[in-house]
């Protein structure tokens, strides 16, 4: 029988119950937690003075705090722990409360368990924030009630008292979110698979198993849809236990499938085929995005008319910090595209332009390998600003590509970011494109990629004409 929030939080009135991390996701859990008479004690690794009053604020509302780099040595009795998706489950102190009898559980897991609608969950390396956007998008336009949540930054548990059998909820799930999940959404769509957050995984084997996790628990009528033009992603269809869409633009798989054919994207049930989007209709720019709208229109086939579909791309600008256009000055360009924190997504930003554009790039070290960035700099590249900690290990792919002649692509290094930018704007000249597009996280100079992109955009307006 279907468990409903209601009863699950039923249960936990008297309990104790950590939560581990006081960030976006975890802030609404606690307060729904307190409200439903649950004992909490909110965990996280940062000081006090940083949170900027919000931990005040819990403790107002009856929260207990544990802060600093001991705040996991504070979990014995209690009786359920919410992991926050960024720390690993087998941490010695977890496993350690796991044996002493507490439940290891997270907010999407609890709401994969007590949501009373069809769950549409999007993973891969790349394509995850605009695929879910589209598809949630998609599902409005076609006059559904839908959730958009999960990863993209929107705790979807705090809204599952609200939702109704006949809404949907659009889920974009992480590596880490989907490591210990044990339901898989009704729709599983995979985006594309490449290495990205080995700094956390202790293998590329481990991220794969993660992102498999998304379909290896659907029955027989859910689906799932999958790259074909990705060997990785490719592979899961043979231990898919529903059913498999495959989306291309090289190919016409057999089968269910979605496919770029005459400059259009067309839907085959396996025996019919028609046409349901011109490319030229879709507003967003590249191949990466063609890519996006195959999946998505995969995911809401028998849901959306062709026509909701032709209006919505035509109208859609994108999501903050993807190729975002933040200003042209003097006839410059001034791109973000802050959300590639991996080569591949930097590489699929780069084939974007037709002219060879001015790159910032470097960050935070996630320890993957810049061997495909290389090539790639150096054929749409005309100047290449580095800053952050992977600075070196940029320009060492950079100036060890074949096609690399020192001279023909300057490079040049800053320590601070906003030297870097202004550095770009200095070179550019008439008819330039720049673009921050980092290929790294932001974690060695910023919180997120949303506030390097913000302070990105924030010294692109104060340029002067």
């Amino acid at each position: 029988m279907h468990l409903t929030i209601r009863e699950y939080l039923e249960g936990l009135k008297g309990k104790r119950v950590a939560v581990l991390g006081i960030g976006v996701s975890n802030t609404p859990l606690i307060r729904m937690l307190l409200r439903a008479g649950a004992r909490v004690t909110a965990c996280d690794k940062r000081s006090r003075e940083e949170f900027d009053g919000r931990i005040e604020a819990l403790e107002s509302l009856g929260a207990s705090v544990h802060l600093g780099k001991d705040y996991l040595d504070h979990l014995e009795g209690q009786d359920v722990i919410f992991r926050t998706p960024g720390l690993r489950p087998d941490v010695p102190q977890l496993m350690a409360a796991v044996e002493r009898g507490s439940e290891l559980t997270s907010e999407m897991e609890v709401f994969f368990q007590v949501c009373p609608c069809p769950i549409l969950g999007v993973t891969g390396s790349d394509g995850k924030t605009t695929t879910t956007t589209i598809i949630a998008g998609l599902l409005k336009a076609e006059g559904y009630n839908v959730y958009l949540g999960g990863n993209i930054g929107k705790p979807l548990l705090p809204d599952a008292e609200m939702m109704e059998p006949g809404d949907f909820a659009v889920v974009e799930l992480s590596s880490f979110q989907l490591m210990t999940m044990d339901l898989s959404p009704r729709v599983a769509v995979v985006t594309n698979l490449a290495p990205n957050h080995l700094d956390i995984h202790r293998s590329m084997g481990e991220y794969i198993s993660a992102k498999e996790n998304i379909f290896t628990h659907q029955s027989a009528g859910d689906r799932v849809i999958l790259n074909a033009d990705n060997d990785i992603t490719r592979s899961f269809a043979a231990g898919a236990p529903g059913q498999v869409t495959l989306f291309s633009r090289r190919e016409e798989p057999e089968g269910s499938s979605v496919f770029l054919r005459d400059g259009a994207i067309w839907v085959s049930d396996g025996e019919k085929s028609r046409a349901v989007l011109p490319r030229e209709d879709i507003l967003l720019p590249g191949d990466h995005n063609v890519e996006n709208y195959m999946a998505a229109i995969a995911a809401v086939e028998g849901l959306v008319k062709d026509e909701t579909i032709r209006a919505f791309a035509a109208s859609f600008s994108g999501v903050e910090h993807r190729i975002e256009l933040v200003r042209t000055l003097n006839g410059v360009r001034y791109y973000n595209d802050s959300i590639a924190s991996s080569p591949t997504r930097t590489m699929a930003g780069l084939k974007c332009f037709a002219e060879k554009v001015i790159l910032i790039a470097g960050g935070y070290d996630k320890h993957i390998p810049f061997d495909d960035l290389g090539p790639l700099v150096t054929e749409h590249v005309k100047l290449l600003i580095l800053t952050g900690d992977t600075s070196p290990k940029i320009r060492a792919a950079v100036e060890s590509a074949p096609d690399y002649a020192e001279g023909q692509l300057p490079i040049q290094e800053y320590h601070d970011f906003r030297d870097a930018v202004l550095a770009a704007h200095k070179a550019a000249r008439p008819g330039d494109v720049v673009i921050l597009s980092p290929a790294c996280a932001s974690f060695d100079k910023f919180k997120n990629f949303m506030e390097r992109g913000d302070a990105f955009k924030k010294i692109v307006r104060e340029l002067e004409a």
